[in-house]
Protein backbone atom coordinates (compact mmCIF):
# COMPACT_ATOMS: atom_id res chain seq x y z
CA UNK A 1 0.00 0.00 0.00
CA UNK A 2 1.40 3.41 -0.97
CA UNK A 3 2.07 5.98 1.75
CA UNK A 4 0.27 9.33 1.84
CA UNK A 5 1.43 12.24 4.03
CA UNK A 6 -0.30 15.50 4.79
CA UNK A 7 0.42 18.21 7.32
CA UNK A 8 -1.77 21.08 8.52
CA UNK A 9 -0.60 23.99 10.66
CA UNK A 10 -2.43 24.61 13.95
CA UNK A 11 -3.11 28.25 13.16
CA UNK A 12 -6.74 29.20 13.56
CA UNK A 13 -9.89 27.17 12.99
CA UNK A 14 -10.27 25.55 9.53
CA UNK A 15 -13.14 26.64 7.30
CA UNK A 16 -15.64 24.52 5.42
CA UNK A 17 -13.34 25.17 2.46
CA UNK A 18 -10.51 23.40 4.32
CA UNK A 19 -12.93 20.60 5.17
CA UNK A 20 -14.08 20.12 1.57
CA UNK A 21 -10.63 20.60 0.06
CA UNK A 22 -8.66 18.51 2.53
CA UNK A 23 -10.25 16.90 5.59
CA UNK A 24 -13.18 15.30 3.77
CA UNK A 25 -10.86 13.95 1.09
CA UNK A 26 -8.60 12.44 3.75
CA UNK A 27 -11.56 10.51 5.11
CA UNK A 28 -12.47 9.30 1.63
CA UNK A 29 -8.96 7.95 0.90
CA UNK A 30 -7.85 6.55 4.27
CA UNK A 31 -8.77 3.03 3.15
CA UNK A 32 -6.66 3.33 -0.01
CA UNK A 33 -3.32 4.49 1.42
CA UNK A 34 -1.12 4.14 4.49
CA UNK A 35 -1.97 7.64 5.71
CA UNK A 36 0.10 9.87 8.02
CA UNK A 37 -1.71 13.04 9.10
CA UNK A 38 0.55 15.46 10.93
CA UNK A 39 -0.19 18.59 12.94
CA UNK A 40 2.85 20.62 11.92
CA UNK A 41 3.39 22.80 14.97
CA UNK A 42 7.10 23.32 14.20
CA UNK A 43 6.09 25.02 10.96
CA UNK A 44 3.71 27.24 12.91
CA UNK A 45 6.55 28.76 14.96
CA UNK A 46 8.27 30.16 11.86
CA UNK A 47 6.16 33.21 12.75
CA UNK A 48 5.54 34.45 16.33
CA UNK A 49 2.96 32.45 18.31
CA UNK A 50 1.30 32.85 21.69
CA UNK A 51 2.24 29.62 23.48
CA UNK A 52 -1.13 29.11 25.16
CA UNK A 53 -3.03 29.74 21.94
CA UNK A 54 -0.70 27.39 20.05
CA UNK A 55 -1.22 24.58 22.56
CA UNK A 56 -4.98 25.04 22.36
CA UNK A 57 -4.91 25.09 18.54
CA UNK A 58 -2.84 21.90 18.38
CA UNK A 59 -5.34 19.97 20.47
CA UNK A 60 -8.27 21.56 18.66
CA UNK A 61 -6.90 20.59 15.24
CA UNK A 62 -6.45 16.99 16.38
CA UNK A 63 -10.10 16.91 17.48
CA UNK A 64 -11.16 18.45 14.16
CA UNK A 65 -9.33 15.70 12.24
CA UNK A 66 -11.18 13.06 14.24
CA UNK A 67 -14.55 14.83 14.02
CA UNK A 68 -14.10 14.86 10.25
CA UNK A 69 -14.02 11.07 10.25
CA UNK A 70 -10.33 10.19 10.39
CA UNK A 71 -10.14 6.69 11.87
CA UNK A 72 -7.05 6.27 14.12
CA UNK A 73 -7.18 2.52 13.49
CA UNK A 74 -6.67 3.16 9.77
CA UNK A 75 -4.56 6.33 9.71
CA UNK A 76 -1.73 7.71 11.87
CA UNK A 77 -2.52 11.07 13.49
CA UNK A 78 0.34 12.77 15.34
CA UNK A 79 1.99 16.04 16.33
CA UNK A 80 5.17 16.98 14.47
CA UNK A 81 7.16 18.18 17.49
CA UNK A 82 6.51 14.87 19.28
CA UNK A 83 8.56 13.07 16.60
CA UNK A 84 12.08 14.59 16.88
CA UNK A 85 13.19 12.93 13.62
CA UNK A 86 11.39 15.70 11.71
CA UNK A 87 13.65 18.46 13.03
CA UNK A 88 16.76 16.29 12.68
CA UNK A 89 16.01 15.32 9.08
CA UNK A 90 14.97 18.90 8.33
CA UNK A 91 18.43 20.14 9.32
CA UNK A 92 20.11 17.50 7.17
CA UNK A 93 18.05 18.53 4.14
CA UNK A 94 18.68 22.21 4.88
CA UNK A 95 22.40 21.44 4.55
CA UNK A 96 21.94 20.32 0.93
CA UNK A 97 19.59 23.20 0.02
CA UNK A 98 20.84 26.42 -1.52
CA UNK A 99 20.00 29.96 -0.43
CA UNK A 100 18.93 30.78 -3.98
CA UNK A 101 16.30 28.06 -4.27
CA UNK A 102 14.92 28.84 -0.81
CA UNK A 103 14.68 32.56 -1.56
CA UNK A 104 12.77 31.79 -4.76
CA UNK A 105 9.89 30.22 -2.81
CA UNK A 106 6.81 32.37 -3.43
CA UNK A 107 5.43 31.88 0.08
CA UNK A 108 8.72 33.03 1.60
CA UNK A 109 8.74 36.16 -0.53
CA UNK A 110 5.10 36.93 0.30
CA UNK A 111 5.60 36.53 4.06
CA UNK A 112 9.01 38.23 4.19
CA UNK A 113 8.00 41.38 2.32
CA UNK A 114 5.53 42.47 5.01
CA UNK A 115 7.92 41.96 7.93
CA UNK A 116 8.63 45.23 9.72
CA UNK A 117 11.17 43.53 11.96
CA UNK A 118 13.86 41.04 10.97
CA UNK A 119 12.90 38.04 8.84
CA UNK A 120 12.97 34.81 10.91
CA UNK A 121 15.40 32.26 9.50
CA UNK A 122 12.65 29.66 9.93
CA UNK A 123 10.65 31.30 7.14
CA UNK A 124 13.54 30.66 4.78
CA UNK A 125 14.22 27.09 5.92
CA UNK A 126 10.56 26.07 6.08
CA UNK A 127 10.72 24.06 2.78
CA UNK A 128 13.51 21.62 3.82
CA UNK A 129 11.58 20.86 7.04
CA UNK A 130 8.47 20.24 4.95
CA UNK A 131 10.55 17.98 2.70
CA UNK A 132 11.69 16.04 5.77
CA UNK A 133 8.08 15.64 6.94
CA UNK A 134 7.27 13.96 3.65
CA UNK A 135 10.42 11.97 2.92
CA UNK A 136 10.74 10.36 6.36
CA UNK A 137 7.76 8.11 5.66
CA UNK A 138 8.61 6.90 2.17
CA UNK A 139 5.69 9.02 0.99
CA UNK A 140 4.43 8.44 -2.53
CA UNK A 141 1.37 10.73 -2.52
CA UNK A 142 1.07 14.27 -1.12
CA UNK A 143 -2.35 15.96 -1.46
CA UNK A 144 -1.71 19.70 -1.80
CA UNK A 145 -3.27 22.81 -3.27
CA UNK A 146 -1.68 25.23 -5.71
CA UNK A 147 -0.09 27.27 -2.90
CA UNK A 148 2.10 24.32 -1.85
CA UNK A 149 2.96 22.93 -5.27
CA UNK A 150 6.25 24.84 -5.45
CA UNK A 151 7.33 23.37 -2.10
CA UNK A 152 6.58 19.88 -3.40
CA UNK A 153 8.75 20.47 -6.44
CA UNK A 154 11.61 21.44 -4.11
CA UNK A 155 10.96 18.32 -2.01
CA UNK A 156 11.34 16.20 -5.14
CA UNK A 157 14.54 18.07 -6.05
CA UNK A 158 16.04 17.55 -2.59
CA UNK A 159 15.14 13.86 -2.59
CA UNK A 160 16.75 13.35 -5.99
CA UNK A 161 19.82 15.36 -4.93
CA UNK A 162 20.26 13.32 -1.75
CA UNK A 163 19.78 10.05 -3.62
CA UNK A 164 22.38 11.01 -6.22
CA UNK A 165 24.91 12.47 -3.77
CA UNK A 166 24.73 9.95 -0.92
CA UNK A 167 22.52 6.90 -1.27
CA UNK A 168 19.31 6.05 -3.09
CA UNK A 169 17.01 5.87 -0.06
CA UNK A 170 14.17 8.32 -0.73
CA UNK A 171 10.93 7.66 -2.59
CA UNK A 172 10.21 10.55 -4.96
CA UNK A 173 6.76 11.85 -3.94
CA UNK A 174 3.99 12.74 -6.35
CA UNK A 175 1.54 15.61 -6.04
CA UNK A 176 -2.13 14.74 -5.76
CA UNK A 177 -4.23 17.82 -6.49
CA UNK A 178 -7.67 18.13 -4.89
CA UNK A 179 -10.66 16.78 -6.78
CA UNK A 180 -13.56 18.86 -8.05
CA UNK A 181 -14.93 20.79 -5.11
CA UNK A 182 -11.47 21.21 -3.63
CA UNK A 183 -11.53 24.97 -4.08
CA UNK A 184 -14.29 26.75 -2.18
CA UNK A 185 -14.53 30.47 -2.73
CA UNK A 186 -15.28 33.39 -0.42
CA UNK A 187 -18.97 34.04 0.26
CA UNK A 188 -18.38 37.78 -0.16
CA UNK A 189 -15.77 37.77 -2.96
CA UNK A 190 -16.51 34.59 -4.93
CA UNK A 191 -13.53 35.09 -7.25
CA UNK A 192 -11.19 34.62 -4.25
CA UNK A 193 -10.52 31.41 -2.31
CA UNK A 194 -12.26 31.10 1.06
CA UNK A 195 -9.69 31.85 3.76
CA UNK A 196 -9.79 31.70 7.56
CA UNK A 197 -7.53 34.80 7.60
CA UNK A 198 -10.02 36.90 5.62
CA UNK A 199 -10.58 40.23 7.40
CA UNK A 200 -14.25 40.02 6.38
CA UNK A 201 -15.63 37.26 8.61
CA UNK A 202 -18.75 37.04 6.42
CA UNK A 203 -16.57 35.62 3.67
CA UNK A 204 -15.84 32.30 5.35
CA UNK A 205 -17.57 29.69 7.48
CA UNK A 206 -15.49 28.26 10.32
CA UNK A 207 -16.05 24.67 11.33
CA UNK A 208 -16.70 26.00 14.84
CA UNK A 209 -19.07 28.83 13.90
CA UNK A 210 -22.43 28.62 15.72
CA UNK A 211 -25.07 27.08 13.38
CA UNK A 212 -27.13 30.29 13.48
CA UNK A 213 -24.09 32.27 12.33
CA UNK A 214 -23.50 29.77 9.53
CA UNK A 215 -27.07 30.21 8.27
CA UNK A 216 -26.76 33.99 8.43
CA UNK A 217 -23.50 34.01 6.46
CA UNK A 218 -24.97 31.85 3.70
CA UNK A 219 -28.08 33.99 3.41
CA UNK A 220 -25.91 37.10 3.05
CA UNK A 221 -23.59 35.53 0.44
CA UNK A 222 -22.96 37.59 -2.70
CA UNK A 223 -24.76 36.28 -5.80
CA UNK A 224 -25.96 38.24 -8.87
CA UNK A 225 -29.04 39.99 -10.21
CA UNK A 226 -30.17 37.30 -12.68
CA UNK A 227 -32.08 35.29 -10.09
CA UNK A 228 -31.48 31.95 -11.83
CA UNK A 229 -29.82 29.03 -9.98
CA UNK A 230 -27.34 27.95 -12.64
CA UNK A 231 -23.73 26.76 -12.50
CA UNK A 232 -21.53 29.15 -14.49
CA UNK A 233 -18.25 30.01 -12.77
CA UNK A 234 -17.35 32.75 -15.24
CA UNK A 235 -20.60 34.71 -15.25
CA UNK A 236 -22.15 33.54 -11.96
CA UNK A 237 -19.25 32.85 -9.56
CA UNK A 238 -21.31 33.42 -6.40
CA UNK A 239 -24.14 31.01 -7.23
CA UNK A 240 -21.66 28.51 -8.70
CA UNK A 241 -19.73 28.52 -5.42
CA UNK A 242 -22.92 27.98 -3.40
CA UNK A 243 -23.97 25.15 -5.73
CA UNK A 244 -20.59 23.47 -5.15
CA UNK A 245 -21.01 23.77 -1.37
CA UNK A 246 -24.62 22.52 -1.57
CA UNK A 247 -23.61 19.53 -3.70
CA UNK A 248 -20.82 18.49 -1.32
CA UNK A 249 -22.91 18.67 1.85
CA UNK A 250 -26.14 17.26 0.42
CA UNK A 251 -24.68 14.56 -1.83
CA UNK A 252 -26.86 15.78 -4.71
CA UNK A 253 -25.28 16.56 -8.08
CA UNK A 254 -25.08 20.14 -9.28
CA UNK A 255 -27.33 19.19 -12.23
CA UNK A 256 -29.98 17.82 -9.84
CA UNK A 257 -29.81 21.00 -7.77
CA UNK A 258 -30.22 23.19 -10.86
CA UNK A 259 -33.34 21.21 -11.76
CA UNK A 260 -34.62 21.31 -8.17
CA UNK A 261 -34.49 25.12 -8.07
CA UNK A 262 -35.60 25.82 -11.64
CA UNK A 263 -38.13 28.62 -11.46
CA UNK A 264 -37.32 29.36 -7.82
CA UNK A 265 -35.48 32.39 -6.50
CA UNK A 266 -32.22 32.74 -4.61
CA UNK A 267 -34.11 33.11 -1.31
CA UNK A 268 -35.43 29.54 -1.40
CA UNK A 269 -32.08 28.22 -2.58
CA UNK A 270 -30.04 30.00 0.11
CA UNK A 271 -32.54 29.11 2.84
CA UNK A 272 -32.33 25.40 2.05
CA UNK A 273 -28.53 25.52 1.70
CA UNK A 274 -28.24 27.30 5.05
CA UNK A 275 -30.23 24.51 6.69
CA UNK A 276 -28.10 21.77 5.09
CA UNK A 277 -24.78 23.33 6.15
CA UNK A 278 -26.03 24.28 9.63
CA UNK A 279 -27.16 20.67 10.18
CA UNK A 280 -23.72 19.42 9.17
CA UNK A 281 -22.00 21.94 11.46
CA UNK A 282 -24.19 20.92 14.40
CA UNK A 283 -23.34 17.22 14.05
CA UNK A 284 -19.67 17.98 13.37
CA UNK A 285 -19.33 20.11 16.50
CA UNK A 286 -20.89 17.42 18.68
CA UNK A 287 -18.16 14.99 17.56
CA UNK A 288 -15.50 17.68 17.99
CA UNK A 289 -16.58 18.45 21.55
CA UNK A 290 -16.59 14.77 22.43
CA UNK A 291 -12.89 14.48 21.53
CA UNK A 292 -11.97 17.79 23.19
CA UNK A 293 -13.48 16.59 26.46
CA UNK A 294 -12.19 13.02 26.24
CA UNK A 295 -8.91 11.41 27.32
CA UNK A 296 -9.25 9.33 24.15
CA UNK A 297 -7.74 12.21 22.18
CA UNK A 298 -4.45 12.00 24.10
CA UNK A 299 -4.41 8.22 23.76
CA UNK A 300 -4.79 8.52 19.99
CA UNK A 301 -2.04 11.15 19.73
CA UNK A 302 0.32 9.13 21.94
CA UNK A 303 -0.23 6.06 19.78
CA UNK A 304 0.22 8.12 16.61
CA UNK A 305 3.50 9.63 17.81
CA UNK A 306 4.82 6.19 18.73
CA UNK A 307 3.96 4.70 15.34
CA UNK A 308 5.27 7.71 13.41
CA UNK A 309 8.51 7.73 15.44
CA UNK A 310 9.15 4.07 14.71
CA UNK A 311 8.92 4.60 10.95
CA UNK A 312 10.61 8.02 10.87
CA UNK A 313 13.57 6.87 12.98
CA UNK A 314 14.31 4.03 10.57
CA UNK A 315 14.58 6.52 7.69
CA UNK A 316 16.55 8.99 9.82
CA UNK A 317 19.12 6.29 10.57
CA UNK A 318 19.46 5.60 6.84
CA UNK A 319 20.01 9.33 6.25
CA UNK A 320 22.65 9.54 8.97
CA UNK A 321 24.48 6.48 7.65
CA UNK A 322 24.36 7.85 4.11
CA UNK A 323 25.82 11.22 5.17
CA UNK A 324 28.39 9.71 7.56
CA UNK A 325 26.96 11.21 10.74
CA UNK A 326 27.64 9.78 14.19
CA UNK A 327 29.51 6.57 14.95
CA UNK A 328 29.25 3.25 13.20
CA UNK A 329 29.33 0.49 15.77
CA UNK A 330 31.68 -2.45 15.21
Amino acid sequence: METLFSGIQPSGIPTIGNYIGALKQFVDIQDDYDCYFCIVDQHAITVPQDKLALRKNIRSLAALYLASGIDPDKATLFIQSEVPAHAQAGWMLTSISTIGELERMTQYKDKAKDRKEGIPAGLLTYPPLMAADILLYGTKIVPVGDDQKQHLELTRDLAERFNARYNDIFTIPEVRMPKVGGRVMSLQEPTKKMSKSDSNTKGFISLLDPPATVAKKIKSAITDSEGVVRFDTENKPGISNLLTIYSIFSGETIEALEAKYAGKGYGDFKGDLAEVVADFITQFQEKYQYYMDSEELDTILDRGAEKASFKANKMLKKMENAMGLGRKRK
